[in-house]
């Protein structure tokens, strides 16, 4: 622009563009593209990085797969295909190895079936001692009841017999030991041993009406048949 143009729209009030102004307006308009440019790039990186965990889970989940692929599966797989010696040395180990790891389950079932045996074998021989050792203390509660039965004029002695016979029955009941029910009850095979019989009108059907020899059980085990008298 001339001097005298540039005069004559000062005059007139006109604006005047600086010679400086348009190199700005270059820069400006120049920098839009970069600045496109640099924002693409941050939309692929973001992009990118949503993209890399999907990658990784497929990539786990592949090798999980073919983690979890058996020697067999792979051999079917190659089955017809030449294998190298490598190869063929990987899936004859990989074969031992299974073979091994069958045997050693085998080896724990039987282990843990052994241990169950064993413990219920001995919890049973431990219950048959239990009764038989009770059993043999038995004879002892009959002779003390028959002491109690038996009339005397001796108030300590009866005293003394009697102490002895309420801890002895605390004793054994301690061990787990209870009196089968005989007297009263309708008689039952498993748990009375019938040595005489008597019709009674009075009396109900098979009801025991008189014990000779109480019997006793060691929890759910009778280790003594009660000695009973059944009418009708």
């Amino acid at each position: 622009m001339t001097e005298d143009v540039k005069e004559k729209k000062e005059a007139a009030g006109e604006p005047v563009q600086k010679a400086d102004e348009a190199p700005e307006k270059e820069a400006t308009v120049a920098e839009e593209p970069a600045m496109g440019a640099e924002a693409e790039k941050e939309e692929e990186k973001a992009e990118s990085a949503k993209e890399e965990p999907e990658k990784e889970k497929q990539d786990e989940a592949s090798a999980g797969k073919s983690a979890r692929e058996s020697f067999k599966d792979r051999r079917a797989a190659k089955k017809g295909k030449k294998l190298s010696p490598e190869e063929e040395k990987i899936l004859s180990l990989e074969e031992e190895i299974a073979s091994q790891n069958d045997r050693y389950l085998r080896l724990c079932a039987e282990y843990d079936n052994f241990r169950k045996r064993t413990q219920k074998e001995k919890d049973a021989l431990y219950g048959e001692i239990r009764a038989n050792t009770l059993l043999q203390f038995l004879p002892v509660y009959d002779n003390l009841e028959r002491a109690l039965k038996q009339g005397t004029e001796d108030e300590a002695y009866r005293k003394g017999v009697e102490m002895i016979m309420t801890q002895f029955c605390s004793t054994i009941e301690k061990l787990g030991v209870t009196e089968v029910p005989a007297l009263g009850e309708k008689f039952n095979p498993e748990l009375h041993n019938a040595v005489m019989h008597v019709d009674d009108e009075e009396k109900g059907e098979n009801e025991v009406v008189e014990v000779f020899q109480k019997g006793f059980m060691l929890g759910d085990k009778v280790i003594r048949f009660a000695m009973v008298k059944v009418a009708n």
